[in-house]
């Protein structure tokens, strides 16, 4: 019971009840555990933290009761952890299924679909569900995390037909272990598959069709089966082709779903609608570039939501050419992913990798989607015609059988392919002179192989089906020099004069992926090579859970236990296991290994949770020397003692690198903070006025002069090489110059238009108060009032530099409070603050979208952003010359500007100067910014529109910018006593520059 507790415990913010039966019954129908037997466990459970409530159930007597709560007594109950799996869409079959902001694209498997594949709609229509299961069966192994599920016929009764399937999948624990994705556009089908659908599944599809009751009371069905759900971005009017239309139709069902029905923003998924593309008709061209700009407007606006979409709509005009269609699907994928796309229905393992597809075809299906080239399509056409359906000319498919072994190996294992992987592994076993073991090949060409895989999986350029065929040729060659390997080890046992009868293994070992990891590659390979060496393996495989690893250890005797794992999740697994084994008094050596441990986290985050010998482990050669050393009598005491001594080491170097980085305490980076002698000091400058002014329409041609053109380009992907970079040397560039010129010229043009045609406004607000510090806030007062004497009418709070600086400097630990007078000082002070924001653009950018002008959109929206970074740079000037005129006589070009060359600061809440974005909450009240200008704050604290600069002014001309840098946890709960805020609050905000470990 225990590890189900504890694994329960993990994924819940409730309170747990633990009341077992007295043991199991027995053959009498009895229960023979005794009151204190169930006391000790239960007892153990609660002295460790994972129960709150315990009793007993079949089985138990008053008797058993008193002593579990004599037991218990004085036990602490469990402290549930605040939030768990925050951010993840969370679904099941016979395993959890968490998607969460890493995890890799989601690959639903369509073929599960009578609509979509006519073996399938064959064997349903035949009644023949049991052999349709095998392409489900197949789907899951080719790399399909979700199943879609599609009963949609005529000739079908569609609920009973889900049904039927639903509880044949259950049936089979294979294809049961991955959520089903129940697709139709029936509602009672859907229905039908959620009554039978065990786990959490995704329902496909809902939408605003039929308007907003159906759609409510549909997904308030949805709900109460507690599924996740896709919605189609189609309403009243039809299906959304444009941009726009995507997005408002999904923001209006985001808003109906979240706040009329509290539905987990977590369990919607947007389809915006993957359509035709290479039709031939104009309206059709910019289909997959609408759903990609979609939906990285969607993932940006709409928090916790996930985009799907149904691949195969994408190329349905080139149905028959399937290299051109895979070609298409892996290109579209690509750039789609980059913009937010989470998952997609597929042909699980049919994805071409990226970097695959032949130049010319990936040139060719680049220009279709992004409509680059009105004849792509015609050119893709010929392209087929000519090369056939494999997508490359027929000469030049098997080039590659003429490099040498070693090369072949390789490239076999990154494309996937078995046709002749026994052969060329044949071929490198025989070359006795480069590869005298069968091992050499293994961690030679072979494991060469699969780094490279490993690299495109983590670039986004491979996805997960091909990893798992990669994976599927490694074991082919694996599998075929095992033979080879275990004959080696029978001469070297024979060799050393082992007799037969005797039992020839060195020690019993115990090999197993830990729980939650299903990666078994570099397991399988050490399993092999200890094999070889005398030793008998005992191979859990993968996902094992540590009671069966310890269970196994423990029925088989074994001598040492290894522990593999990829993922970092994992290396928490291992301390799991570890603190497992020490619990339970066992004290069997622990071996680590995998791609993700190392000895630093084996010496510092394992080891001294278990009292035997645990050694982190790099390769399978170099496990055959630890496990002998571990297991010689005479060798290993003075082995382990070395490897006490060796990871002490490692853990005063990690000890000590983290002292390198030491903190003043708060009081202590308070006392050497920037102090200025206020009254020897000139007297701050009063402002021309106390209170807001806002600045309706703004002259945009006063700001053209102020624009930064660097970050304009940055949008553009225009960086100049040194000397040329920055604007204008960026001109002369030899690679990027040209061009940038040119998008330079379209800008001054558009800009041109902008102003003259008054399309777009800037709208902004400045206020000044008068202010003092205390310690490292700013409080702010009402006009005509002895601060010391009065309540302020709003603070800011700051936050102080606390990472120690060299020995040898005396800067000092700033916060913005520093540049403000002290309270405490007598010296009038004051504050000001600003925002300011370009409203229009993204109603010019719909419109040039409107038009099928991407371009003209994409530069509308970054020339709005200089408007506005411009707008505060201008009026920052106007603020120091006029309105506050602190600097009145300041004569600056813009060059001075760029380099920070005025007097005083407008440092911006959320950046380095004051990294804690609800700082702007208190600036929004104070100024009534959304009221007097529009702009607005989401939930996360950003602005709107996106064109918007906000911040403070500071005038005082020693202020300066610097960044607060890490901070330690005194601060922090100072920080949150004074804003009166929950500690854990204010970590959330400040995670960034957080100088410790939360965890």
């Amino acid at each position: 019971m225990r590890p189900f507790i504890e694994t329960i415990g993990k994924c819940t913010t409730a309170y747990i009840l633990c009341y077992p039966n007295a043991g199991l019954p027995n053959t009498f129908g009895d229960y023979d555990e005794t009151p204190s037997i169930m006391a000790r466990h239960l007892k153990d459970f609660a002295v460790d933290g994972l129960v709150n409530i315990v009793g007993g159930c079949c089985g138990s007597t008053p008797h058993h009761i008193r002593e579990i709560a004599e037991a218990v007594k004085n036990c602490k109950p469990r402290v549930p952890p605040t939030t768990v799996f925050e951010g993840h869409m969370l679904l099941s079959g016979l395993q959890a299924f968490q998607i969460g902001p890493y995890t890799n694209f989601v690959n639903i498997g369509e073929r599960c679909n009578v609509a979509g594949s006519r073996r399938f709609a064959k064997l349903i229509m035949a009644g023949n569900y049991e052999e349709a299961l095998s392409v489900a069966k197949v789907q899951v192994e080719m790399g399909a995390q979700v199943l879609d599920i599609n009963m949609d016929d005529g000739m079908l009764d569609g609920p009973s037909a889900m049904t039927r399937f639903c509880n044949f999948i259950a049936s089979e624990p294979d294809i049961a272990k991955v959520p089903l994705c129940i697709d139709s556009s029936n509602f009672a089908v859907i229905e039908a598959g959620l009554k039978c659908c065990q786990g959490k599944c995704i329902v496909n599809s809902i939408s605003l069709k039929e308007g907003e009751d159906d759609f409510l009371e549909k997904a308030r069905k949805i709900k109460k089966f507690g599924a996740a759900v896709v919605i189609m971005a189609f309403d009243e009017e039809g299906q959304a082709t444009e941009t726009d239309n995507k997005i408002s139709i999904c923001t209006r069902a985001y808003h109906l779903l979240v706040k009329k029905l509290g539905f987990n923003p977590n369990d919607i998924i947007f389809d915006p609608n993957i359509l035709t593309i290479g039709t031939g008709m104009e309206e059709h061209n910019l289909y997959a570039v609408n759903f990609i700009h979609a939906t990285r407007v969607i993932k940006e606006t709409l928090p916790g939501v996930r985009i799907s979409g149904g691949l195969s709509n994408l190329s349905f005009s080139f149905r028959g050419m399937e290299a051109i269609r895979e070609a298409m699907h892996g290109v579209f994928l690509y750039h789609a992913i980059k913009c937010g796309m989470d998952m997609g229905i597929v042909n699980a393992g049919n994805l071409p990798v990226y970097d695959d597809i032949h130049k010319d075809l990936l040139q060719l299906c680049e220009d279709l989607i992004w409509n680059k080239d009105p004849e792509a399509t015609e050119k893709l056409l010929r392209y087929a015609q000519t090369h056939g359906k494999g997508g490359k000319k027929v000469v030049q498919t098997d080039e590659w059988r003429n490099c040498p072994v070693e090369e072949r190996l390789e490239y076999a294992l990154v494309k996937g392919i078995e046709k002749y992987i026994l052969d060329d592994t044949e071929e490198a076993r025989l070359n006795q002179e480069k590869y005298p073991r069968p091992l050499n090949i293994i961690e030679g060409p072979l494991m060469n192989g699969m780094k490279t895989v490993g690299d495109l999986f983590g670039a986004g350029k491979m996805f997960l089906p091909q990893v798992i065929k990669s994976a599927r040729v490694m074991k082919k060659a694996v599998g075929h020099l095992i033979p080879f390997m275990e004959k080696e080890r029978e001469e070297t046992r024979v060799l050393n004069g082992t007799v037969e009868e005797e039992d020839p293994y060195q020690g019993t070992i115990v090999l197993a992926t830990v729980k939650g990891d299903v990666h078994d590659i570099g397991k399988n390979i050490v399993g092999v090579v200890l094999g070889c060496n005398n030793f008998r393996v005992i191979d859990l495989g993968v996902m094992t859970p540590c009671d069966k690893i310890l269970k196994a250890a423990l029925d088989h005797k074994a001598d040492i236990i290894g522990l593999s794992g990829l993922i970092t999740p994992s290396l928490d697994e291992m301390i799991f296991v570890a603190k497992e084994m020490e619990r339970l008094a066992i004290k069997i050596p622990l071996l680590i290994g995998g791609a993700t441990t190392s000895r630093t986290h084996t010496a510092v985050k394992i080891a001294p949770r278990y009292s035997a010998p645990v050694i982190h482990v790099l390769d399978a050669s170099k496990s055959v020397v630890v496990c002998s050393q571990l297991l010689d009598e005479n060798l290993k005491d003075e082995y382990f003692e070395e490897i006490m001594e060796e990871y002490e080491d490692i853990r005063q170097d990690h000890y000590d690198s983290l002292k390198e980085r030491k903190y003043l305490t708060l009081s202590q980076a308070r006392k050497n903070g920037f102090h200025i002698d206020w009254l020897a000091e000139p007297h701050p400058v009063k402002p021309s006025f106390i209170g807001t002014r806002v600045f309706e329409d703004y002259d945009l041609q006063k700001l053209v002069d102020y624009i930064d053109w660097k970050p304009f380009f940055d949008v553009w992907q225009l960086r100049g090489k040194y000397p040329h970079r920055g604007f204008p040397k960026i001109f002369h560039d030899k690679t990027v110059g040209e061009e940038a010129k040119k998008v330079y010229n379209d800008a001054q043009n558009m800009l041109d238009v902008l102003i003259s045609e008054k399309k777009l406004k800037a709208r902004g607000v400045v206020g000044f108060w008068p202010a003092q510090s205390v310690q490292d806030d700013i409080h702010l007062y009402a006009e005509d009032v002895v601060p010391q004497a009065a309540e302020p009418i709003a603070t800011f709070y700051g936050l102080r530099q606390q990472a120690e600086k060299d020995s040898a400097s005396t800067d000092p630990y700033h916060c913005l409070s520093d540049f403000v007078a002290p309270l405490h000082s007598g010296v009038r002070d004051y504050l000001g603050l600003f925002a300011v924001a370009c409203f229009g653009v993204e109603e010019l950018s719909k419109a040039y979208e409107d038009d099928g002008d991407d371009y003209s959109s994409i530069m509308v929206k970054a020339l709005g952003d200089r408007l506005a970074e411009a707008f505060a740079e201008e009026l920052h000037e106007r603020v120091r010359r006029e309105l506050w005129a602190y600097c009145s006589s300041e004569q600056l070009d813009i060059t001075d500007l760029r380099k920070l060359r005025y007097g005083g600061i407008r440092p911006a809440p959320g950046y380095p100067s004051q990294p804690d974005h609800t700082e702007k909450l208190t600036m929004w009240r104070l100024a009534s910014v959304e009221q007097v200008t529009g702009i607005k704050l989401t939930e996360s604290l950003a602005m709107a529109p996106a064109s918007a600069v906000s911040g403070f002014y500071f005038s005082n001309l020693k202020s300066k910018y610097f960044a607060v840098g890490k901070i330690s946890k005194d601060q922090v709960e100072d920080y949150a006593l004074r804003k009166n805020m929950p500690v854990a609050e204010v970590e959330r905000w400040l995670g960034p520059i957080l100088g410790y470990d939360t965890d």
